[in-house]
């Protein structure tokens, strides 16, 4: 064998006794460097066993004195089994190329390399607290009438648009228009609200002789009745074209009213919380959803956001995986969490996002999603949050809370974040990035040692939490207290009542707001309920009927005579609309309800059912002036 071969070779790289020592690669050009195969060739087999004769041709005593090895002479390592791909390399930075490489570390070396943790550290540290300024609300100039607060949620439009789908859905199923318009849609629903309030087993109730119901029932037939809730429609099926919206009957009702709710000058304080619609049939498929810690346990979830004095300003209806096709998020924020994704896209239509602050409960809060409403949209969050979301919060237990005591706590904090556990009846652990420890405060809790309320201590975080979070929970108590009942086999038809109740709560909240601001007293919820209903049936139409019986009394039949009630005063918007308000005169006198002393035979055939008195003489032309502003 040549001299110049033996040079360059040495046993120990024919021999599998080879040292496992790291190899330095210093690579001209990163680029190729990074998808250059480090693997080894083809021809180094690591099964070849090298005969007797080679090793004497190739022994290091018949290699030519002062050539030194290419490599370096390294203590031969104990017998080990080969690892195929698990190379220890070294990536070393030339001089030619100023570039920062990692450290690829085998795993047999691994212990030595600390790896960084995902999020930073937290540490024993308050945040200072963001002052959420108070909504300046304009005082109107009087308070408007319950059925003005109504229109401001569900439109004449909306009436409109259920008129002409239920006309089309009439001609579509038998071929026949039922002829209705807003006039009588408008009569329907007056009759829904009545029914909300003085609920009865079944419909036919309210026309039946022994429990009849004169609000609803001289309102319109039951036959009538019930075609028109049979025919209520209000989207065309036929273009629905395989629409990717699993709500589509009625979703076109439900984005007009988000764009009113949408008007409305929020507060500060926003909760995004789930409402569950109340349904138990089968038709809707799985939109139909069980929650257990609901009121209504079976039916349509929903997520609203609204103030913390219960006015909802925005609405999602959930329908699984095409919930969020025309939300408009981005592709970073399309989290598959779902609870990022709701109050992402509920965040969205904040006006003044960085002035607001939002609430949300466990089931939609987590660290990522407070520290990307910030840095997306500049809105900060509270909320109660669970353990496996908190980002690694090194906090007490709930055993080590429990020695400490009802009222014990303990935080931690971290980019201005801080966690806080809780020790109430249970430990209640919240992120915040808006509100922090100071100042404590204290809250009312029943004791069961001594029978009587004791102050707890609790942290400034968690009271404005309780006291925001309110919001959403209020509204939904609203909704259900006076419910409209639509029971049906179509399984959107109670959409379409918690549609109704919804306009009626929101509705009464801004009545007590402009109340409040006009240091007035507010009717009941009951009450402004029955006044929408009733300025719904006579407004803008024609009284039912005008002028003298046409049977004339019993003349030999005196009847008796029995004390005369105060009339019921119309509504303004009754009051004022100038159609249909015909002086009738009658044999009795009544006292007018404009002047005074004034007596007449002259009544209203709209205001007051036909029993209100205005002097109507060539002194006193008090009948002219009651209808006039």
């Amino acid at each position: 064998m040549d001299s110049d071969n033996v040079r360059h070779m040495d046993t120990k790289t024919l021999s599998r006794k080879r040292p496992r020592a790291a190899v330095a690669i210093l690579p001209q050009d990163p680029l190729e460097s990074e998808v250059e195969d480090l693997s080894d060739s083809e021809d180094d087999d690591l099964e070849y066993i090298p005969k007797p004769g080679d090793l004497e041709d190739e022994s290091p005593s018949k290699l030519t004195t002062g050539d030194a090895s290419p490599y370096p002479k390294t203590a031969e390592s104990p017998k080990r089994k080969k690892r195929k791909s698990r190379n220890v390399i070294i990536l070393v930075p030339t001089d030619t190329h100023n570039h920062n490489l990692d450290t690829v570390v085998s795993p047999c070396n691994s212990g030595s390399f600390k790896t960084q943790p995902r999020h930073p550290l937290w540490k024993k540290a308050d945040i200072d607290s963001f002052q959420v300024p108070d909504p300046v609300f304009v005082a109107p100039q009087c308070v408007q009438s319950p059925y003005q607060y109504f229109k401001m949620f569900f439109t004449d439009q909306m009436i409109a648009h259920i008129a002409e789908q239920t006309n089309l859905y009439s001609v579509q199923q038998t071929g026949s228009a039922i002829n209705t318009n807003s006039g009588e849609i408008e009569d329907f629903l007056s009759m829904l609200l009545y029914m909300g309030v003085f609920e009865f087993p079944t419909f036919v109730d309210y026309w039946h002789s022994d429990s009849r119901f004169p609000p609803v029932a001289d309102a319109m037939s039951v036959r009538r009745f019930q075609s028109l809730r049979s025919f209520l429609h209000f989207n065309d099926n036929m273009q629905n074209n395989h629409s990717p919206d699993r709500f589509y009957k009625i979703r076109p009702l439900f984005n007009m009213l988000r764009q009113q709710c949408l008007l409305i000058q929020p507060t500060n304080r926003q909760s995004i919380a789930e409402v569950m619609v109340a349904y138990k049939g089968t038709k809707a498929g799985n939109l139909h959803h069980y929650k257990s810690n609901q009121h209504d346990k079976f039916g349509f979830r929903l997520f609203c956001r609204g103030s913390s004095k219960g006015i909802i300003h925005d609405l999602l209806l959930y329908q699984g995986d095409t919930t969020f096709l025309n939300s408009g998020l981005d592709e970073d924020e399309q989290n598959p969490l779902l609870g990022t994704k709701v109050v992402t896209t509920l965040c969205t239509s904040i006006a003044e996002p960085e002035a607001t602050v939002v609430f949300c409960d466990n089931y939609l809060i987590s660290l990522d999603l407070v520290k990307s409403l910030q840095a997306r949209l500049g809105v900060r969050c509270i909320g109660t949050v669970r353990a496996n979301c908190t980002g690694g919060a090194t906090a007490m237990d709930d055993k080590d809370l429990a020695k400490l005591g009802r009222g014990a706590y303990d935080y931690c904090s971290q980019e201005g974040v801080i966690a806080v556990r809780w020790l109430d009846k249970k430990s209640v652990s919240i992120l915040s990035n808006a509100c922090g420890i100071e100042p404590l405060g204290y809250v009312r809790r029943f004791c069961r040692e001594t029978h009587q309320k004791i102050d707890i201590t609790c942290p400034s975080v968690m009271s404005a939490y309780i006291q925001a979070k309110e919001g959403i929970d209020l509204s939904d108590m609203l909704v259900r207290l006076y419910k409209t009942p639509m029971k049906a086999r179509r399984w959107y038809l109670p959409l379409f009542g918690y549609i109704l109740d919804l306009c009626i709560a929101n509705g009464w909240l801004m009545y007590k707001r402009d109340c409040n601001l006009l240091k007035e007293k507010p009717v009941h919820l009951k009450r402004f309920r029955l006044s929408v209903a009733g300025t719904l049936k006579v407004v803008n139409k024609l009284p039912a009927r005008v002028g003298q019986p046409s049977v004339p009394p019993n003349p030999q039949k005196t009847p008796k005579r029995l004390h005369n009630p105060r009339a019921l005063q119309p509504t303004t918007d009754v009051r004022y609309d100038c159609l249909g308000h015909w002086p009738i005169f009658g044999e009795q006198r009544g006292r007018c309800n404009l002047c005074v002393k004034g007596v007449s035979r002259w009544k209203c055939s709209k205001c007051g059912d036909g029993k209100l008195f205005l002097c109507l003489n060539n002194k006193q032309q008090c009948f002219v002036c009651y209808h006039q502003k």
